[in-house]
């Protein structure tokens, strides 16, 4: 399967295949409002403020798997992303990253670039093609992602 081939559940309930994606470069990451970096999304907001017009998206995944960071239902957690930090990308509904009941693209994105999802803020970077070219932990600032985004995008 190819990443394009995932549907996946937005934020509001509905399904959005991600193939609506095909030809964007992708920063996919694990979120949670209650974390040590959540403040995080400051940064990650400014990179889409900063890319997307050339083809940058990032997709929001909020857990709860650690330490239960991401509490309450996905309307209360994109409410406070966009008032708190005034986010603008898209959001999905709360999922797993690890275990039996894993979401299957992090399945995928996992298989891509192997290793289990240690903590919230995970992030997976998606050329235009759809390969997913780097993994980045949790402790990599966004801001510090600035030139793998521009060479994927070039």
């Amino acid at each position: 399967m190819r990443i394009y081939d995932y549907t996946v559940t937005r934020n509001n309930g509905s399904e959005e295949s991600l193939s609506v994606y095909e030809g964007k470069v992708l920063l996919i990451v694990n979120t949670a409002t209650k974390c040590g970096f959540t403040p995080q999304y400051e940064g990650l907001e400014a990179l889409y403020e900063k890319y997307n017009a050339q083809g940058f998206e990032i997709l929001d995944f909020p857990c709860n798997q650690f330490a239960f960071q991401a509490p309450g239902d996905d309307e209360k957690i994109n409410s406070f992303c966009t008032l708190r930090y005034n986010t603008k990308f898209p959001r999905f509904q709360k999922i797993n990253v690890n275990g039996s009941k894993e979401d299957p693209l992090y399945t995928f994105l996992k298989a891509q670039k192997p290793g289990r999802i240690k903590w919230n803020f995970t992030k997976f970077l998606v050329g235009r093609d759809g390969t997913v070219l780097e993994r980045f932990s949790s402790s990599v600032k966004p801001e510090d992602l600035a030139s793998a985004i521009e060479t994927a995008l070039a």
